[in-house]
């Protein structure tokens, strides 16, 4: 069983601790059985967000005997995190632990030197100062979260949520994650790559400008619609098309379509028989060279890889 162990300290504020609490502390093995052995570590009873007392189950030394290591906010980005704190995350990654941060708690993995060298984010408010006080770390401060294989980093607040999904669609694969996010009634997946700052971040159903047009797309992912086509639909230019997804996604059309298609693909690795031509078919990837290529560029693996990790009981295509 994998084990999430969550390190906090004092002050740790309440949602980046809430957030992986819900998702691997809590019994979802009627999603994916087994589920993950959940620790919270600390080095005593730290305060909350100013309001509560929280107990550990363990200690921070525990951290080195954990599969993923998660680190939460802390209470000050501009001070120095706890010297045991650090040194604790920099031994668990080093005994092959992946590690992970939310929102500030890249402070911690930097002073940890996990960053030194590595692409990552912060809150867009704390950017430029986790790039001045750590210049070997790359900070991209437009992202929700980034991913380094054993190190990884989030945004603040509900980007904490998207990288903890994240976490659990790499263990247990993309129905598993879709069906989770149903039952927290949260987005199934925002990408890493997405704006941290758009003006709807997480759009409201029937009350952005592409509300209708994305459901009639998903509906529509074997067909091979272009931009016109998705403008046509929506009544307006393809600029304005574009803008429009700028402002509600964070991205551009193509690049929305894409990944629409990329987990519909996954969907259909994990749950049918399905070959991969007939699954390029079915999301408009065309062939399979080109669904293995998007596949392999945006996952990381190729698509019979994917297949043999996330298998689920099969069903038929359409089924």
């Amino acid at each position: 069983m994998h084990t999430v162990a969550l390190a906090v300290t004092e002050g740790v504020p309440h949602f980046e601790l809430a957030t992986p609490c819900e998702v691997f502390g809590t019994d979802w093995s009627h999603l994916a059985d087994p589920w993950y052995r959940f620790a919270v570590c600390g080095p005593g009873p730290v305060g909350v967000g100013g309001r509560f007392r929280l107990e550990p189950d363990a200690g921070l030394d525990a951290l080195v005997h954990a599969d993923t290591v998660i680190v939460p906010a802390v209470a000050d980005p501009g001070g120095q995190p706890p010297a045991d704190l650090v040194e604790a995350v920099r031994a668990a990654h080093a005994a092959g632990a992946r590690v992970a941060s939310l929102c500030t708690g890249a402070f911690v993995l930097a002073a940890a030197g996990l960053l030194d060298g590595r692409r990552a984010t912060t809150h867009w408010a704390h950017a430029a100062a986790l790039a001045a006080r750590h210049p070997r770390a790359e900070v991209d401060p437009d992202v929700l979260y980034v991913d380094n294989g054993t190190v990884l980093t989030s945004a603040g607040k509900a980007a904490a949520m998207d990288l903890c999904l994240h976490l659990v669609r790499l263990d247990h694969g993309s129905a598993t994650v879709n069906a989770l996010a149903r039952r927290l009634v949260v987005s199934p997946h925002r990408p890493g790559g997405q704006a941290q700052f758009v003006s709807t971040p997480v759009p409201e159903e029937r009350r952005h400008c592409l509300a209708a047009l994305f459901p009639w797309v998903l509906e529509r992912l074997d067909e091979p619609l272009t931009v016109q086509d998705m403008a046509r639909r929506a009544s307006v230019s393809p600029r304005t098309l574009i803008r429009q997804f700028r402002t509600v996604a964070g991205t551009t059309p193509l690049r929305w379509l894409l990944t629409q298609r990329i987990h519909r693909a996954q969907e259909l690795l994990e749950t049918t028989d399905a070959t991969v031509a007939a699954i390029a078919t079915a999301t408009g990837m065309g062939t399979a060279t080109t669904l293995r290529r998007h596949f392999t560029r945006t996952l990381g693996v190729p698509p019979d890889t994917y297949r043999r990790t996330f298998r689920q009981t099969p069903r038929a295509l359409g089924g």
